[in-house]
């Protein structure tokens, strides 16, 4: 059976309040392409009904599956996901869908820019914010400007949780993956520049929504400690 076109892999942890919701409008814009497709829930341990409630739309769809994994952060479920899937393409899409299904058109052929790697932006020509906190969008400025300085110049945002790799790529990086934490972006980013591999950024529609599991002060510290170590485990070629 040949490969999906599309793989949408969502990483939750204790999601119970939206995956279903989530699921229904992910499974809706896809049943309605004319290309194949499966959607790949990484699961991090969730302790609450995610994983249940995941079960039950498998059940109705056989193209939604589910890895259950031990809680080690954000980005270890994205690494299994990812490494998991079976598209051509494959993109990460948070679970709260901050960006709406229907944009991936956006990053994928013939609309999309062809690169190995396709980084929805917040900051991206075209790009629209709504209903951001003023102090969030500050903090999450000053940590690019870190990540630029320190680990991915030239990139205007590389925390939107809307990507979409090549599979080619995405089975080259995410083997690669150290960092299980919220900065596993930049460390992708960085692995894909050493690499050779092409990236560009599109911009996209970005709503805030308020039961977001970031905590722009404290994650922020820690993706900074985050951004020294990607410096010192890849200062060597690969």
């Amino acid at each position: 059976m040949p490969h999906p076109y599309l793989s949408v892999v969502i990483p939750t942890f204790n999601e119970e309040a939206r995956i279903a919701g989530t699921l229904s409008q992910v499974i809706e814009y896809l049943a309605g392409q004319d290309y194949r497709w499966e959607v790949v829930v990484a699961d991090d341990g969730s302790t609450d009904h995610t994983a249940r409630l995941v079960g039950h739309v498998i059940v109705e769809h056989p193209n939604v599956r589910i890895l259950r994994l031990v809680h080690r952060g954000k980005g270890w479920a994205v690494k299994n996901g990812m490494l998991a899937a079976e598209g051509e393409y494959r993109l990460l899409c948070d679970a709260d869908l901050s960006v709406p299904i229907e944009l991936v058109e956006r990053l994928l052929p013939p609309l999309g820019p062809g690169s190995d790697i396709v980084l929805g932006s917040r900051e991206a020509p075209g790009a629209v914010r709504i209903g951001e906190p003023a102090r969030r969008h500050f903090m999450g400025r000053v940590f690019n400007r870190l990540v630029s300085r320190l680990a991915v110049p030239g990139l205007a945002d590389t925390q939107c949780g809307f990507k979409c790799f090549r599979r080619e790529a995405a089975q080259d990086l995410f083997p690669r993956l150290t960092l299980d934490g919220f900065a596993f972006d930049v460390e992708l980013l960085h692995l894909a520049r050493k690499r050779g591999l092409t990236f560009s950024e599109v911009g996209v529609d970005w709503y805030y929504r308020s039961q977001s599991k970031v905590r722009p002060f404290r994650d922020s510290l820690a993706m900074t400690l985050d951004l020294i170590k990607i410096r010192w485990r890849h200062r060597k070629p690969v």
